[in-house]
């Protein structure tokens, strides 16, 4: 068995009694029998055992539950503990002793308190087939009550706007995309008969990138968000969330939304009215979820082909690193492609899931899919690439299926949120402000 770090609260509660059965025991040498007793795979640090102790009457009360339970991981974005400690700071009045929350301060803290920087991946290829075996007929009930198009589902998905795919070179790019910032995240939501897509929501880095030419994203044309990740974070999911329950008392709809349980996806407390959230059970959505079905793909099979045609045109006019685009151009791509995808296409991702009973009758959809996937080998195949990818590779790199998360509280982000309000330099010459788009014949 592989020796694990993470520890339930039986284990931490074991802790606790190990200290009262031998008071004299210093917190180093707890944390050395810890780390024996469980098996754990390193030694949990003197932060993690004060913090244990200080919650042993908290972990006494838990039932056999709770007890064998283990905390759920929660991504902590670094300037949102600097945020939170300087709040405390000023609510202890600390004046001049308030340190400055650097960047080496939050290195500190980090490891004291044994936090670090770990990459969140997607659910793909670890689902949970019993969990969707169990959950299947209490789903298909749930759907039951509702017609097809009342049933939506919504996810998010990354996207490295200008990706070039040349191995070589997108490894390059992504590695380098926390700093030059080239990375966007997609909310999309559409109903299973395909009938409705929903406007999609941009998450990018600054309020208004240099190529928004200091317009607001409402002013040109999008739904746009921002912060300093580009990530989902509650306060935005909660907005998105209320618009579409405002969207269907307009409509007099009443509409079932399902969802994963990402820590973003917070509905506590919320006064919808018109739409009832359906979360999916841990570990399944890489496989029941309609947007995973091939819906963001056929998305990303659009977008990549509007680019990689800018990219043969401008390698045609012998221009300079021919991938690259700016972020309002992204948006335009990314807007159209949604817009592109048929109703038939996201109906048979809906019905791929195994969630609704199939139709007898054959679906065309995959041959339209097939036919993009040709134009993108044919565009691949006319560019200057020393390693191409496949184009399965340039569709779904892992890192974009890396959607980040948080659930931290509306105070601390709204904070967060008005230090976002910079336009973000972008370096390459100026685009044309109408992106090419592709024609069909």
């Amino acid at each position: 068995m592989k020796p694990s770090y993470s520890l339930s609260n039986d284990q931490k509660l074991k802790i606790c009694h190990h200290k009262a059965a031998n008071p004299s025991i210093k917190q180093s040498a707890l944390a050395n029998w810890a780390m024996q007793e469980f098996k754990l795979s390193k030694v949990p640090t003197q932060g993690t055992i004060s913090n244990i102790l200080s919650k042993r009457q908290q972990y006494e009360s838990m039932d056999s539950t709770e007890l064998t339970s283990k905390p759920r991981r929660v991504a902590l974005l670094g300037d949102l503990i600097k945020e939170k400690a300087r709040q405390f700071a000023r609510q202890l009045e600390l004046g001049e002793r308030t340190p400055e929350f650097s960047n080496g301060w939050l290195a500190k803290f980090n490891i004291r308190h044994g936090f670090k920087a770990q990459k969140s991946y997607g659910e793909s290829g670890s689902a949970d087939l019993d969990a969707i075996d169990r959950n299947m007929p209490t789903i298909k009930e749930k759907l039951q009550s509702y017609s097809l198009q009342d049933i939506y589902n919504m996810d998010e998905t990354g996207l490295f706007y200008h990706m070039a795919p040349d191995r070589t070179i997108a490894r390059r790019q992504i590695e380098g995309s926390k700093k030059d910032k080239t990375r966007l995240t997609f909310v999309f939501a559409a109903n299973a008969d395909g009938s409705h897509k929903m406007e999609p929501l941009i998450i990018g880095h600054a309020q208004r990138p240099r190529a928004f030419n200091r317009k607001s994203g409402e002013q040109l044309g999008f739904y746009y968000r921002s912060n300093a990740k580009a990530w989902m974070i509650g306060l935005i999911f909660r907005e998105w969330l209320q618009k579409m329950d405002q969207q269907m008392q307009d409509a007099n709809r009443k509409v079932l939304l399902l969802l994963d349980n990402a820590p973003s996806h917070l509905v506590r407390d919320l006064p919808l009215t018109n739409v009832q959230v359906f979360l999916f059970p841990a570990n399944t959505t890489s496989k029941i979820q309609p947007m995973d079905a091939g819906i963001i793909a056929a998305f990303k099979r659009r977008y990549r082909r509007f680019q990689l045609q800018d990219a043969i045109d401008r390698d045609e006019q012998q221009k300079a690193d021919i991938y690259k685009v700016d972020q309002l151009i992204a948006m335009k791509w990314a807007k159209a492609a949604w817009n592109d995808i048929s109703s038939k296409t996201i109906a048979n991702c809906f019905k791929h899931t195994g969630l609704f009973e199939r139709e007898t009758q054959k679906n065309e959809v995959g041959s339209e899919e097939q036919d993009i996937e040709n134009e993108l080998k044919d565009a691949i195949n006319q560019l200057p690439i020393s390693r191409p990818m496949s184009v399965h590779e340039l569709i779904n790199p892992e890192e974009e299926q890396q959607v980040a998360h948080e659930e931290i509280s509306d105070e601390d982000l709204i904070k967060l949120s008005s230090s976002q309000d910079q336009e973000e330099e972008e370096d390459g010459e100026v685009m044309d402000e109408n992106p090419p788009m592709l024609t069909k014949e």
